[in-house]
């Protein structure tokens, strides 16, 4: 039995891997729901200006911008997916690829700021260097990451290219680490308040809406 399902399995996984109508309605399905996050970041953006205007370029404005920023790149990237995949030199194509997960690392390391920020503050902890870290952080990122992109424009080297995928993996991992510290470290902390407070509610449905996203995109 289980020799069959194996089969079973590996043939339609064979036809799927084989078949460009298959892979161009995945890379289409997946276009319009980035497409649609990213919508959904620019509405809550806009939501909040209307809302507050007068507090100028929140972290939480921000992030919404970047939110937004992201997916929309995702979502160009697969609905193009025939030009990128034959964009010349082959470095281009990489920078195309590469580029949607160095913003979603940015875009998701300035949540985790931002409630590391909040938990930090309620816990009277010092609050001046977090930002400094997100800022080196981020900078020694893109800074290796540029680096790879150039030396693979000038030799165009299989192992370090698959060094590159591995570091984008591994960045998204990093991001996700900390947004779990923090966000789970808000989420038990908000807990503590009584179950009738309208703002205790709303951030506890603020940071599962922010879990889905990130477990989404």
């Amino acid at each position: 039995m289980g020799i069959i399902i194996e089969g079973l399995v590996g043939d339609w996984w064979g036809d799927i891997n084989e078949s460009t109508q298959w892979q161009d309605g995945i890379f289409f399905a997946l276009c319009v729901a980035y497409a649609l996050v990213s919508a959904v970041a620019l509405i809550q953006l806009i939501r909040i200006e209307l809302r507050v205007p007068e507090y100028g370029w929140t972290t939480q404005k921000v992030f919404h911008l970047m939110n937004f920023i992201v997916n929309g790149v995702r979502a160009i990237v697969f609905g193009f997916h025939k030009q990128v995949f034959v964009l010349h030199p082959k470095v281009l194509m990489l920078v195309v690829l590469d580029l949607p997960g160095l913003l979603f690392f940015s875009t998701y390391t300035l949540l985790v700021l931002f409630w590391a920020e909040i938990y930090h503050q309620a816990r009277s902890l010092p609050t001046d260097k977090l930002r400094i870290v997100y800022i080196s952080v981020n900078g020694a990122i893109y800074f290796i990451q540029v680096c790879i992109w150039i030396y693979l424009w000038i030799n165009d080297n299989s192992v370090v290219e698959f060094i590159g995928k591995i570091f984008i993996a591994a960045v998204s991992i990093i991001a996700a680490l900390g947004f779990l510290l923090y966000g789970g470290r808000l989420f038990f902390m908000l807990r503590r308040f009584p179950i009738e407070s309208k703002g205790r509610r709303k951030k506890l449905h603020e940071v599962f809406f922010f879990y889905f996203t990130l477990f989404t995109t």
